[in-house]
């Protein structure tokens, strides 16, 4: 059924964040059928079935990661929600922990279940202190009213469910940098092997999953494993929480089936309703900024002429010559007004800011990139720098201990790859692109 949503139908229900209200529209049943009528393996083995994806940008098989995990006896497991939502362009994580706590709640409680964890812990991003106190509000009822602590409803389960605030790091978004964090120690990503399902929170088996991911578990619990997989296509299955900001009519955070096509969601009356202001559509990062920008001609179609869809292998056709990644969501649109070395700069920035210096490349890498490209975007660069950051793209990808370096040097490498020309003009036309830096000169680019 088209436009279904699993997820945030209910968040604009007023009240939806209080239990009795969550309760009243069909909170907790999956938590009751599970402890009444399903084993951990019940659980596990619906998730596998579903097909569900890591929503936090990987999109490894869930079901698989939970399989796994290390089991040893006499030794405690631990789930860990990262909603350590840090990606610019990508906010539909707080929109979900904001409106519906209960939800993620809920899904805490069943993965825990399927896991055989009986302490699982929140990590938030430090930025969130208000849904801090959104969440643990809602955690408090939980206990309240039997769904967490001993026994929960009589079923000899117990399982502690505890929030805590990281202090605003990008890199502790990856998993075993979170878990560092969590530890109390500065949050560098570590070596792997060993990975979080052998060795991960404290040396015991963990898992950490995303605030969607989670959240998921619970539909796929209520309607059987089998009937989630049946939205979508292929091995993109189910829905996806879309953070759509930019240069479009109407941004914002959608649930979409996958599957829909990218012009749909651009241009459809359902979600984006189309480029803001009548601009024409000039590029397109789909899914955070860390993931390959994509040229307008290659936005809403493969370099195959197929329609480009909303899915893990549409978006991705053609590796990163002719496509990008689904990512985490973030949707970002420009307009044919829109600098791409300007906002290449800006994401540069980012990246060189929020490396934890732990590895070279990535330490010196996105430093150097930062650099340059503010040389570029300000009037200062030469032909040259255009190739030496081709150069230093080379040096970091692949070379790092976590995936930072890589989100630092796709997004410039693509921008290179595809907007070229665009480099170029800000060195040959110098005095031009300075009076647009400082917004003395409203005419677009033209290459």
């Amino acid at each position: 059924m088209k436009g279904r949503k699993l997820l945030i139908e209910n968040a604009n229900i007023s009240g939806i964040e209080s239990f009795e209200i969550y309760q009243k529209y069909g909170g907790y049943r999956a938590v009751d059928k599970a402890l009444k009528s399903m084993s951990p393996d019940d659980v596990v083995e619906e998730v596998k079935k579903s097909g569900l994806r890591g929503r936090g940008g990987a999109g490894f098989p869930t079901g698989l990661k939970w399989s796994f995990l290390a089991k040893p006896e006499g030794i405690p497991r631990y789930l860990v929600c990262n909603a350590d939502e840090s990606e610019p362009g990508t906010f539909k994580d707080r929109y979900l922990m904001e409106h519906i706590p209960h939800l993620l709640i809920e899904g805490m409680i069943l993965s825990s279940y399927a896991l055989g964890a009986n302490l699982s812990f929140i990590y938030i991003r430090g930025e969130f202190m208000w849904i801090l106190q959104i969440l643990e509000k809602a955690i408090a009822e939980a206990y309240n009213k039997g769904y967490l602590g001993k026994n929960i409803k009589g079923s000899g389960y117990h399982l502690d469910l505890r929030v805590l605030p990281g202090g605003g790091a990008y890199i502790c978004g990856e998993e075993t940098a979170l878990i560092e964090s969590l530890e109390g120690k500065r949050g560098n990503p570590r070596i792997k092997p060993p990975f979080p399902a052998v060795k991960g929170l404290w040396g015991c088996p963990t898992v950490v999953n995303n605030v969607e991911s989670i959240a998921a578990v619970v539909p796929i619990v209520n309607e059987g494993g089998d009937s989630y997989a049946a939205i979508g296509i292929g091995r993109s299955t189910g829905t996806k929480l879309i953070s759509a900001c930019g240069n479009v009519a109407r941004p914002g955070v959608y649930e979409i089936e996958l599957g829909v096509s990218v012009e749909e969601f651009i241009y459809g009356d359902e979600y984006c309703r189309g480029i803001a202001n009548g601009k024409k559509l000039k590029a397109c990062v789909p899914g955070g900024s860390s993931v390959p920008i994509l040229p307008h001609y290659l936005v809403t179609k493969t370099a195959s002429g197929e329609d480009r869809l909303m899915t893990y292998e549409s978006l991705a056709d053609g590796g990163f010559a002719t496509g990008s990644m689904l990512g985490s969501g973030g949707f970002i649109v420009f307009d044919e007004d829109q600098c791409i070395v300007r906002n290449t700069w800006n994401f540069a920035r980012f990246y060189a800011h929020e490396s934890c210096g732990q590895c070279s490349p990535c330490r010196e890498g996105t430093g150097w990139m930062e650099k340059v490209l503010y040389r570029l975007e300000h009037g200062n660069g030469n032909i040259r720098d255009i190739d030496l950051l081709a150069e230093i793209n080379k040096k970091i990808e692949g070379n790092t201990i976590c995936p930072l370096g890589d989100a630092a040097a796709w997004p410039v490498a693509a921008a290179i790859r595809h907007f070229r020309e665009e480099f170029e003009w800000h060195v040959t036309s110098r005095e031009e692109a300075l009076l647009r830096n400082y917004g003395l000169s409203k005419e677009p680019v033209t290459v």
